[in-house]
């Protein structure tokens, strides 16, 4: 049983994470809504390649399949199939994660081949589920395992949903993003702030910071994409690299997810 000393800390540090994200979304919500800016659609890079619309941006989501399948092999690897399920590692949220990362080669290469709203939906989609796959997977190892599995279904319909208010908002021709983006950049705090507060359980910490680091990496390059294409003298577009990097970044987090599928199946010590 935890001592009154052991809990209180790991009640300020959970207060702390709840406080944060809550403060986080009322500065957001308290912002007008957050239209679609019709620019983002207009990419640098229009090239066919290989006969392919916008070609090197739609061809540049293949790494997401891979790395999407990869990922999965290495969770099914450590849970013994689709179907089981470890205690203290739940399996939803990582098939929410790395299921939602090879879907977002389908719809990032659907959105890009003719950007617009309605294709924009089958882009963002299951990149929201990688946002709730993502921060569950690290809630369950830093903080909670049952508090994990209690929110992730939850998080995973909020994120969708977040998406589905964003496209009937602009349908309205009142278009709010501050929902997605709760949930993109939300994620993201929520995981910086589980790093610094929190002690892992499993090792791989390195990977995880890899890979958001990554992810910041890939986002400079999506804004600069029109500029890269010109330094580069028209050889690549910076958008083009975001799906690289991207991919990237999520690997690391494959990598770590297959680290930790070799930790379960080792010889444990006897005590």
């Amino acid at each position: 049983m935890a001592t009154e000393a052991q809990t209180a800390p790991a009640f300020g540090r959970r207060a702390t994470l709840t406080l944060a994200l809550t403060a986080f979304a009322l500065v957001l919500f308290a912002a007008p809504p957050i239209p679609q800016d019709a620019a983002y659609h207009q990419m640098a890079d229009t090239r066919r390649v290989f006969g392919v619309a916008n070609g090197l941006n739609v061809l540049s989501n293949v790494p997401f399949a891979v790395v999407g399948a990869f990922g999965l092999v290495g969770v099914f690897r450590r849970h013994g199939g689709p179907g089981k399920d470890r205690g203290a590692r739940p399996l939803g949220p990582y098939v929410g994660l790395f299921g939602g990362t090879a879907l977002t080669a389908v719809g990032s290469a659907y959105y890009h081949l003719a950007p617009d709203n309605a294709r924009l939906v089958w882009d963002r989609l299951p990149m929201a589920c990688v946002c709730a796959g993502l921060v569950i997977v690290v809630l369950a190892q830093r903080v909670s395992a049952r508090a994990a599995r209690r929110l992730f279904w939850p998080v995973l319909a909020g994120a969708a949903a977040s998406v589905g208010y964003w496209r009937w908002s602009e349908l309205q021709g009142a278009g709010d993003l501050r929902p997605y983006i709760l949930v993109q950049y939300g994620t993201l705090l929520a995981i910086a702030l589980m790093l610094a507060l929190f002690r892992g359980r499993h090792g791989g910490e390195r990977y995880l910071i890899a890979g958001l680091l990554a992810y910041g990496v890939a986002k400079g390059f999506e804004m600069a994409d029109t500029f890269v294409f010109a330094i580069t003298q028209q050889t690549v577009s910076g958008h083009t690299i975001k799906h690289l990097i991207a991919a990237a970044g999520l690997a690391c987090i494959a990598a770590m997810a297959h680290r930790t599928s070799r930790e379960d199946a080792a010889p444990q010590p006897r005590r």
